[in-house]
């Protein structure tokens, strides 16, 4: 049984939402491409982007990454990860959130980083994006509702709102390794394209 498989039975059974056991998938597969391509421990990325999120939604007013921190170590003790990489996945799962403007000193949670920023823009960001608005009855676009000049976690209007508070301002100069500044080139573009169309479309007169 792999790491991965592993690691599932933690995951909430009925977590929903964008932020589920095959986000962590598509995170672990983004991290294991650029930890290979940049040179790092690729056993300690791979862990870290399964469990980056595993915090998320359990305890209200709970910093997720922080609590995802302190369960990692018991989950990898559980699972008899190597003792001397587990305080390096616990530091990648901690510094991991885009809200919280934290630059990671190691090269395996600057990959983490970029891997979870990734999903923020492209195809898939969008959506994850919609698909979670849509659970709260958030609206597209709504040309009366100005965004937000800062991204603040749920603070978000409209689908269109959240793009540009937070997916557009991961430009691909803003993430840390080479290899995750060339994967963000696309995804970056088809997201500018995406709420660019919407807004003209939606304004059509």
């Amino acid at each position: 049984m792999g790491i991965a498989e592993k690691v599932k039975p933690y995951f909430e059974v009925d977590q929903k939402g964008s932020h589920g056991y095959d986000h962590a998938l598509r995170v672990y597969n983004l991290g294991n491409y650029i930890a290979i391509n940049e040179g790092a421990d690729v056993e300690v990325v791979q862990v870290a982007c399964l469990l980056h999120d595993i915090g998320r939604g359990r305890k209200k007013g709970v910093c997720h990454a922080e609590l995802g921190a302190e369960m990692s170590q018991d989950i990898l003790t559980v699972l008899e990860f190597p003792k001397d990489k587990i305080p390096s996945v616990v530091y990648c799962v901690r510094v991991h959130r885009y809200s919280k403007g934290i630059d990671p000193v190691t090269l395996e949670a600057k990959i983490v980083q970029d891997a979870d920023r990734l999903e923020e823009i492209g195809a898939i960001a969008i959506v994850r994006g919609l698909a979670e608005d849509i659970l709260k009855g958030k609206p597209l676009y709504d040309p009366s509702i100005e965004p937000n000049d800062e991204y603040k976690s749920g603070g978000n209007r409209t689908s269109i709102n959240f793009l540009i508070e937070k997916s557009l301002k991961l430009k691909p100069d803003t993430f840390h390794t080479k290899t995750a500044k060339e994967l963000a080139k696309d995804r970056y573009r088809l997201t500018e394209d995406f709420v660019r169309c919407v807004i003209k479309e939606l304004n059509f007169s």
